[in-house]
């Protein structure tokens, strides 16, 4: 597997890295523990060493598995996880669905800090993101927390999640921020516009979340496809099915380099990714052993600039229907 430098950190993590969120929330029950923990295992063996969770994720099962799982491991890899919400007795964040309240007030930060780093198991948290910028807490006073925690030794990294490049500059000028975990993809370009050559500016490696469309990107899904309650996704404006049948000609276009390449539509869209920037690690989600193969075997795909360039002009003539987030949560990112 090869690797990568997250910006002017030295944070050396494997070129792709494994979403672990789906494992215990959002798409669906929890799935059995024993088979996560040999996934999360397969995932190590297979050269990944960078691996993200959240306490959100469960909440708390996520990083409990996690924790468990790579507890014999420590020193071979990098464990992110991320602060932010309110996750008090009396909001309800299973789901996602009413969007527990954000709390990154300094206490509170390094109280989730304590939580977090009992349940990964580990004297020091690799990596610690915002999870979303709460807008009644100035991210100077955030920043000043985490370096605080920094000193302390119980933090190595500060990322953001999902920030606007105005947060990002005054973070960085606090603690400097060595990673920014936002959505990236084919379907989702956003960050290229002002974010991505922000970072680049001030050193900062990207790491995109849902790099295949949470599951859209691999082709398997259509307007057809059925979203239990218990599913994220069916929350989704774009998971609609009149969008996702509008936005099949994204993987048309995906289809037809992937027979080009002898790959998968998947493997096209993170091997797209990484082709971006060299500190560019996308952390694609799964629960399955021959996913994870799919998705390790893009590392090692090579699109050509010409490649490249024809992706970029058929991309450019299709418009992605549907909002990625319903709208209270697509308040929280940008800012």
């Amino acid at each position: 597997m090869q690797k990568r430098k997250l910006g002017k950190s030295n944070l050396e993590v494997s070129a792709l890295g494994l979403g672990c969120m789906g494992m215990s929330f959002s798409y669906g029950p929890p799935k059995d523990k024993r088979e996560m923990t040999s996934l999360l295992r397969a995932a190590l063996e297979r050269g990944i060493t960078f691996f993200d969770t959240a306490e959100v994720y469960g909440p708390f099962l996520n990083e409990e598995l996690v924790g468990e799982a790579l507890a014999p491991f420590h020193g071979q890899v990098v464990i992110a996880t991320k602060f932010g919400f309110d996750l008090s007795p009396d909001s309800d964040p299973r789901g996602m669905k009413g969007a527990p309240g954000l709390n990154s007030r300094p206490g509170h930060i390094t109280e989730a800090v304590e939580g977090s780093l009992k349940r990964l198991k580990v004297e020091t948290i690799d990596l610690l993101y915002q999870h979303r910028v709460d807008p009644d807490v100035p991210i100077e006073d955030v920043a000043g927390a985490v370096k605080e925690l920094i000193q302390q030794g119980k933090v190595k990294h500060f990322g953001l999640s999902e920030a606007g490049v105005q947060t990002i500059r005054r973070a960085h000028t606090v603690q400097p921020v060595t990673a920014l975990q936002s959505e990236y993809s084919l379907w989702t370009r956003t960050p290229e516009k002002e974010v991505i050559p922000t970072l680049e500016e001030l050193g900062i490696g990207l790491v995109p979340y849902s790099p295949l469309g949470k599951g859209f990107l691999t082709g398997k899904i259509d307007e057809n496809a059925q979203f239990d309650s218990s599913d994220f996704r069916s929350t989704l404006p774009r998971f609609t099915p009149e969008a996702l049948k509008a936005n099949q000609a994204l993987i048309d276009l995906l289809g037809s380099m992937a027979e080009r390449k002898k790959a998968t539509p998947a493997q096209i869209a993170l091997a797209w990714l990484l082709a971006q920037k060299p500190w560019i690690v996308p952390i694609p989600g799964t629960t399955k052993l021959d996913r994870l193969d799919e998705n390790i075997g893009a590392v090692s795909i090579e699109l050509t600039p010409d490649d490249l360039r024809d992706i970029n002009e058929a991309a450019s003539k299709i418009t992605v229907q549907g909002a990625r987030y319903p709208e209270k949560l697509e308040q929280m990112t940008g800012r």
